[in-house]
């Protein structure tokens, strides 16, 4: 420990939230707290017991705090002995471009900044998260430690330094430790040019394809204008709130047909591009719109996975694929046809990684508007874009040709998720309590043309581990292949987010032009019924439909 580090009694000891793969969130405030983000820090460190002169990732999405925080972090790693720490200049880095520098620079982990696609603001949210040396988020082990350390530590170190310049690329030190400020773009654009054809995107920009994409004033602005104005010549027009913002422009940067109103209004337009999307806060999210259609990202998943030959870094066809439960089936249709392995993993990009790192598949997909593939350990706003590009461009068919063909080969995998959010936590468990209660007297029971054949709380054990995940999502599986999946998501920072999965498989191509609302109409009924969730919380209608 160098000589000038401090030894600082931790008098807020405790968190009171046990921290996933997504980290620790919280509102601004409660990290500004003397000692709360200190404690949390040296409770990573402490767990994961880093070698001398080991090298850190650090950087974050730019929201409120970003800065501040990561000063911190590098005291603080300069006193637990790093030797370097990789920081992305002006702190900023996406969640993929971190897992991407961690994987190609061999760094030991990564600490990544960022709330996701939750709002920021000095009122707004804030997280921490620890990746590991793969470049994917932490198994539960580590988090599992983390969260016990930060309940019993009584003091962290930190050196006593002024801050350090993150505004210009270079490598300065820390009190002995080397601190390497990059350019936060150029290693992941470099690895996207690596995958795609970014020969034929360029031709059909140049030919006329008119895009929008939609950065959300979060942190893939500067990544959309290194790739899509410097490398692929698209007009800056295509650009969308490509300035990060602290407080995303007062916005939520999650990208869903609710909070990308913009970009969903533009598309929905007369004269609306052929091609839009969107990404979220730290950039591992996606939004995938053609003129006037919204494709599903189970859909999107299905469609990348059926075309995964047309892009060169995946021409030599895939491992196997990967999606969470609550994502539809249809991605498991084109894996048969593919004579390829199809993993139904519990949410959570670890287990992902998990089986990329076994070598068993090489596309995955959350419904959360999350996909991602092998070559990282995140899931990646800006690759689904850029692969959706790729095969438009050497299909040459609009968006919602292409997914109208995939229906009529496939069928239609009906879906939509309706979220509940900042429902009060004792009513958002009263409604799984109560469902967990009613399973057996729902077995068997018809509603409708629907009779369920089942009910269960999904589990998982790992195949590469032999781990076993437990009540990941209650589900009512119906004699038709049809189901309501029911979870409570724990990416918020106030009260619960009540999600409930709706899907219907139609095989019949004369059905496709059905909205999803009215086509999963019947479904939705039975949701509300048997959840009393009107009575139990209040809520007649979903926050977020997608």
């Amino acid at each position: 420990m160098p000589e000038n580090a401090v030894l600082t009694i931790a008098t807020l000891p405790y968190t009171d939230q046990k921290p996933g793969t997504s980290g620790l969130r919280k509102r601004v405030p409660v990290f500004q707290q003397p000692h709360y983000l200190e404690n949390f820090v040296q409770s990573i460190f402490d767990s994961i017991s880093p070698p001398h002169g080991a090298t850190l990732v650090l950087g974050g999405d730019g929201r409120h705090y970003n800065i501040e925080a990561i000063q911190i972090i590098l005291r603080m790693a300069a006193a637990n002995g790093f030797g370097r720490v990789l920081v992305g200049r002006s702190g900023i880095l996406s969640t993929p471009a971190a897992s991407c520098v961690i994987r190609k620079q061999g760094a030991f982990g990564g600490i990544i900044l960022s709330a996701s696609h939750n709002p920021g603001g000095p009122e707004g949210d804030f997280g921490i998260k620890y990746n590991t040396s793969n470049g994917g988020p932490a198994p539960e082990k580590i988090t599992d430690s983390i969260f016990e350390m930060s309940r019993r530590i009584t003091q962290y170190r930190i050196v006593d330094a002024p801050d350090v310049d993150l505004d210009t690329t270079g490598d300065r030190m820390l009190c002995g430790m080397r601190v390497s400020v990059i350019e936060p773009v150029s290693d992941y654009a470099d690895l996207m040019e690596s995958l795609f054809d970014f020969d034929a995107i360029r031709s059909l920009l140049a030919g006329g394809f008119d895009i929008r994409f939609d950065a959300m004033h979060a942190v893939t602005g500067p990544y959309a204008r290194e790739i899509f104005v410097n490398r692929l010549k698209a007009p800056e027009s295509s650009l969308m709130n490509c300035v990060p913002l602290p407080d995303f422009g007062k916005g939520h940067p999650d990208p869903n047909l609710t909070y990308a109103h913009d970009l969903v209004s533009i598309l929905n337009g007369e004269h609306a591009p052929d091609f839009g999307a969107a990404s979220d806060g730290d950039g591992d999210r996606n939004m995938i719109l053609g003129r006037r259609f919204f494709v599903t990202p189970s859909d999107s998943l299905a469609i990348l996975t059926a075309n995964a030959k047309l892009v060169p870094g995946y021409r030599r066809g895939l491992k196997g694929v990967a999606r969470s439960m609550p994502t539809s089936a249809a991605v498991d249709r084109v894996a048969r046809e593919l004579g390829i392995p199809c993993f139904e993993t519990p949410t959570g990009w670890k287990f992902f990684g998990n089986l990329m790192d076994a070598d068993k598949v090489t596309l995955c997909g959350e419904e959360s508007f999350g996909t991602g593939s092998n070559h990282i350990r995140e899931k990646d706003g800006l690759w689904a874009v850029l692969f959706w590009l790729n095969v438009i461009a050497v299909r040459k068919q609009s968006v919602e040709d292409i997914v109208r063909e995939h229906w009529a080969r496939f069928g239609r995998n009906v879906y939509s998720r309706h979220d509940y959010e900042a429902i009060p936590n004792d009513a958002a468990n009263g409604v799984i309590a109560h469902l967990r209660a009613e399973f057996d007297n729902l077995a068997g029971k018809t509603f409708g043309s629907y009779e369920v054949e089942r009910c269960d709380d999904f589990s998982y054990t790992d195949p590469v581990d032999g781990s076993t995940s437990t009540g990941q999502g209650l589900r009512l599986l119906f004699t038709d292949g049809s189901r309501i999946v029911f979870r409570l998501s724990g990416t918020g920072t106030e009260g619960a987010t009540l999600r409930i999965y709706l899907e219907a498989y139609d095989p019949i191509v004369a059905h496709h032009h059905l909205d999803a609302q009215t086509a999963l109409g019947d479904l939705i009924s039975i949701a509300g019924e048997v959840t009393q969730l009107e009575a139990r919380t209040g809520r007649k209608e979903p926050t977020v439909i997608t």
